[in-house]
């Protein structure tokens, strides 16, 4: 029986002490929110940021006290416990951090490490991979359609 497939069964709870903030990540509209208060910054802040950007989901990872605020975005940091795992700074698993950190890596591998952890939606996004926040790329991922709407007109 393949073990990959089946879900973690993990509830999350209040943690009694939040681990500090090195990612903030937003899903769907969270997540153009997002990448629109990225676009509002300069480009020397923009500069201290790595991020990835998925379909509908944007983590972001830089010095705590620098990441921005977004309504719904989730803060995310690292338990000692589990040092390849980004999780909500705010939650715990009910599990050992460690058992968990085993379980996802065997699911999606060590390549993307640290990976993002989201528990509302369930998922797992690498962050090894991350690039800096470019204002070209965080653009064309908030409006592909209307990017390539413009490049139909272009001579």
């Amino acid at each position: 029986m393949g073990m990959s497939s089946e879900r973690v069964p993990v509830r999350w709870s209040s943690r009694a002490e939040p681990l500090e903030p090195l990612a903030v990540a937003g899903e769907g509209d969270v997540a153009r929110a997002l990448a629109r208060r990225l676009l509002s910054e300069t480009d020397a802040r923009l500069a201290e940021w790595s991020g990835v950007a998925g379909e509908g989901v944007l983590v972001l990872l830089g010095p705590s006290g620098s990441l921005p605020w977004v309504d719904g975005a989730v803060y995310l940091g690292k338990d000692s416990a589990a040092p390849s795992l980004l999780m909500p700074c705010a939650l715990a698993p009910n599990v050992a951090a460690s058992m968990l950190e085993r379980a996802l890596l065997a699911r999606v591998g060590n390549a993307g490490t640290p990976v993002a952890v989201l528990p509302a939606s369930g998922h797992l996004v690498p962050v090894g991979a991350a690039r800096p926040v470019s204002r070209v790329t965080l653009t064309a991922w908030l409006e592909p359609a209307s990017v390539a709407t413009n490049a139909q007109v272009l001579p």
